[in-house]
């Protein structure tokens, strides 16, 4: 399965969790709320089972080792439930540390006050979270063992005891001062700045960190988010807190390219992994959907079934209209070409992308892509990339370059001096108004078939994994999220190409023959 969160492999030992209590107080007095088996003792999932133990691992001074988790998972994967049963584990449950027993095992007890809200941006938001509470809860041991009051809105105590689960969905400013205990906020891919999502999720953070020396913590589920919608979902992904393991963060992917989402064989493979041991979820029929539906977009698929990030509505560009400017690849040494050089030296790749000067055919000259499982000290190999720009240089008729100049300044000016300043020159791309002509200039150039390339695979998923992001100046190009792992360093290098063929031919070279100096 395609794990891409930060969830440890294998389970934490009993002596390191919480959790294996919380799961046998949750299987004896909640039940199951709906389907064949409603009414049974509740079970979770071997993955539910899991993310639970994770959830509740403790240092060894019994502080929390996550201050606060996600669960990002397919649609339908599972995940209202089980944040309905931790939900209810935090309202009545054993769930913050106690002490350390003989034996050496950590002892759980209940919150003294338990404070327990779903948060949302609209209150029929909650609703379903609510309800799958009460069908867990109603006629359940928990239900007349801890004396409960199941309402439509809320779980109290009968006997007028302080603590509830209730909803808490409104404007940010007046939640300031509430002090819950757990916070449920579900399906954030939703949370985003036009619904106050994103300000409501800070007042809430903050008013669950009043109280965090206590063990008062939160927990998110979501879909694969819309990279351009900027939600909270996006926030939580992007997060140092994630990035260095203060956050769990759970999530399964189904392993597909879009240009294989009408592959059968793949579809199905690629669910499968996404849907992981939902064994309930319709694979079969989730396939037929997939291949026979054209109404939905590809990029809803993706998002939603396959937990994939990547493709965005808002994609730079048409797929079809990219493979039909596909050609064979002709190019042959000594032909003139203008280059793109887009570099990086360790979060990102470096991309070195040529384009053949009489017809505007896009090949790539080299490529140094960050490996998925690399190590923190991966570096770009420097004299790798100094070796394929020398060879460039040597094979073909080199008429303009343009090269991004962040960590490769030095660089750069040592091929300006080596191959001619009037051949080499910096272009910055994080100017926006100039990038955004050349953006431009290279969407326009698909759409109308003046622009060719060979056909190579990692430039053909770059360019198809670029997303739009919209500035004052126009649309730029950028990667799905800060984060992600899918890159686009060959897309940008394309477009620096096809900029210096531009230049090139308005300098006039397309027809003049390059002269050297070899010797005196």
């Amino acid at each position: 399965m395609a794990q891409t969160g930060n969830l440890p492999s294998g389970v934490p030992a009993p002596h390191e969790t919480l959790g294996y209590q919380i799961i046998r107080w949750a299987q004896t007095y909640i039940v199951q709320p709906d389907g064949d088996s409603a009414g049974e003792p509740f079970k979770f999932t071997p993955e539910q089972l899991k993310f639970v133990l994770w959830y509740y691992a403790i240092n060894p001074d019994g502080t929390w080792k996550y201050a606060a988790g996600t669960l990002r998972r397919a649609k339908g994967w599972g995940k209202t439930p089980l944040l309905a049963a931790l939900a209810i584990v935090e309202f009545i449950g054993p769930c913050r540390f106690s002490h350390w027993a003989e034996t050496g095992m950590p002892v759980a007890k209940r919150v003294p006050l338990p404070v327990v809200q779903l948060g949302a941006t609209a209150l029929d938001q909650t609703q379903q979270t609510l309800d799958m509470i009460r069908g867990m809860l109603s006629e359940s041991p928990a239900e007349k063992e801890y004396g409960l009051e199941i309402s439509k809105s809320m779980v109290q105590f009968k006997s007028g005891k302080p603590g509830s689960i209730s909803p808490k969905a409104t404007s940010g400013r007046t939640n300031e001062g509430n002090r819950p205990t757990f916070i449920v906020m579900d399906e954030v891919h939703h949370w985003v700045s036009s619904n106050g999502g994103p300000d409501f999720y800070q007042v809430l953070k903050r008013n669950v960190e009043k109280t965090t020396k206590a063990g008062s913590r939160w927990v998110t589920t979501t879909n694969a988010f819309n990279p351009n919608e900027d939600s909270v979902a996006q926030i939580i992904y992007e997060s140092d807190m994630v990035a260095q393991g203060f956050w769990l963060y759970d999530c399964l992917e189904g392993s597909i390219e879009v240009e294989d989402i009408r592959d059968e064989e793949k579809v199905k493979a690629a669910l499968i992994e996404a849907y992981g041991d939902a064994h309930w979820a319709d694979i079969n029929g989730l396939t037929k959907t997939i291949l026979y539906d054209r109404t939905t977009p590809d990029s809803t698929y993706c998002r939603f079934f396959f937990n994939q990030i990547a493709e965005s509505s808002d994609g730079w560009m048409n797929k079809a209209e990219w493979d039909a400017c596909e050609s064979v690849n002709d190019i042959k040494p000594g032909e003139q070409i203008a280059i793109g050089f887009d570099g990086s030296v360790r979060g990102d790749g470096t991309a070195l992308v040529g384009i053949r000067l009489h017809d505007a055919k896009l090949f790539t000259l080299g490529q140094w892509l960050r490996p998925e499982h690399a190590k923190d000290d991966w570096e770009v190999d420097v004299l790798s990339v100094e070796a394929a720009v020398k060879r460039a240089f040597d094979t073909y008729r080199v008429e303009w370059m343009y090269a991004d100049p962040p960590w490769w300044q030095e660089n750069i000016g040592r091929w300006a001096v080596e191959w001619g300043d009037d051949y080499v020159f910096e272009y910055w791309t994080n100017k926006p108004t100039r990038m955004v002509q050349a953006v431009e200039r290279f969407r326009t150039a698909v759409m109308v078939g003046d622009l060719s390339h060979v056909g190579e695979p990692e430039l053909t998923r770059h360019v198809l994994q670029a997303v739009v992001r919209e500035v004052p100046q126009g649309d730029l190009i950028t990667k799905d999220s800060p984060r992600s792992k899918r890159k686009i360093d060959l897309a940008v290098a394309a477009v620096l190409a096809l900029e210096a063929r531009a230049d090139a031919i308005a300098d006039g070279r397309l027809q003049i023959k390059r002269r050297r100096v070899v010797g005196f």
